[in-house]
């Protein structure tokens, strides 16, 4: 019997992350015939996390571009996942969450009638402009999608509400959880000169990981005032914060940020050292979706810098909470953490309503009961 094709599209630093361990697991998988291929919609910080996995790509579209619009990037990469397509008929087409490479390789894969299944499928805000554009980008996957690799039974949920048929959906769990298994590391040394300079036992770290389209502009200044406020407030704090390339981004935190001497602005850290730095903080602040699930896990309490999330099981079991981008509703929630002991240690615990680190071997599992390889279909995860 022949080996079921996968090809496993990533384009993205966080689709990298969660999808590594996936691959790696298919690549062990005698039954199945791993490929990967990269869009490279986004090229530093991708190349950054496989090398950390020790993954090789089979296909490297390179599509990134200066300046690239969303539409340069869709058409980008549909052209180059057409020639790979062709070049290798999978039987299987992986995309994962709600990037535009993942929209571009699930559409490329339908032109060419060729089975599609979404890993962490079923996240929903209810806002078709909140994220931008990635609420829509999850919503057109799961039309095209004939597998649905939802993480949590809310995800499965959602995809219910919306007439998926049940049989198709997967309780898996998130793969994110799985990557943790691998980067988070007691006796981690950091490879950046001025993280291995930190006593961090002098300090209460503040994380913070801010980059979201929809939070360029005014809702970034007031992020950035409202940490400051923060170091004003706690003179015993010292922030974090890997500022991401966008150059919008890095005009506001560095012009707001910038000198302050509790204050240490990094570049883009690779996951192993990110992990670990979330491992070391006392709070943390983002807008990240990713970091939504792995700070639980590590018992580190998570202010979401969005007014709405599609991540909702963390503010369910209490270990995350909405502070919205408003200056001084951030300054009031991170203060209330920072000032009140009961207040933080409700908030402090570790939990994982996002997974048990099994999702890759439930997603493989799955792929194999599709294709009449397994007889019964994994048993589910339950948060």
């Amino acid at each position: 019997m022949s080996s079921i094709k996968v090809l496993s599209i990533v384009g993205t630093r966080p689709e990298a992350v969660k999808m590594a361990p996936l691959v790696q697991l298919l690549q062990r998988t005698g039954e199945i015939k791993s490929i990967l291929c990269l869009t490279a919609q986004h090229r530093e910080m991708l190349d950054q996390v496989l090398s950390l996995f020790k993954l090789e790509p089979d296909y490297d579209l390179d599509i990134m571009k200066e300046s690239q619009s969303l539409t340069h990037i869709t058409v980008r990469a549909l052209e180059g996942l057409e020639k790979v397509l062709q070049a290798e008929k999978p039987d299987f087409v992986l995309v994962q969450g709600d990037t535009t490479t993942t929209v571009a390789g699930s559409l490329a894969a339908f032109y060419h009638k060729i089975p599609v299944g979404h890993v962490e499928a079923g996240l929903r805000t209810g806002e078709r402009y909140a994220p931008f554009p990635e609420e829509i980008n999850r919503r057109l996957n799961s039309v095209i999608a004939q597998l649905h690799f939802a993480p949590t039974g809310p995800a499965r949920d959602n995809l219910l509400r919306e007439g998926i048929d049940p049989e198709t959906i997967f309780v898996t769990g998130n793969t994110v959880i799985d990557a943790l298994k691998t980067t988070v590391q007691p006796d981690f040394t950091f490879s950046d000169p001025q993280l291995q300079k930190l006593a961090f036992s002098n300090f209460r770290l503040i994380l913070v990981e801010a980059h979201r389209r929809e939070n360029l502009g005014h809702p970034m200044e007031s992020i950035a005032l409202a940490l400051r406020d923060l170091l004003e407030a706690f003179p015993d704090t010292f922030l974090v914060f890997p500022v991401h390339k966008n150059p919008e981004v890095r005009r506001v935190v560095f012009s707001v940020l910038d000198g302050h001497p509790r204050v240490l602005l990094l570049e883009p850290l690779d996951p192993f050292s990110f992990h670990n730095l979330m491992a070391r903080a006392h709070l943390i602040l983002t807008d990240s979706g990713g970091i939504q699930e792995e700070a639980p896990s590590l018992g580190r309490p998570v202010l979401v810098l969005r007014r709405v999330t599609e991540r909702p099981e963390a503010l369910e079991a209490g270990t995350a909470l909405l502070a919205g981008t408003r200056r001084e509703e951030i300054v009031a929630a991170a203060s209330r953490l920072l000032g009140e002991t009961s207040a933080y240690e409700a908030m402090a615990r570790a939990v994982n309503p996002y997974g048990d680190g099994l999702a890759s071997r439930r997603i493989c599992q799955a792929i194999l009961y599709y294709f009449g390889r397994r007889p019964a279909p994994p048993e589910p995860f339950i948060n």
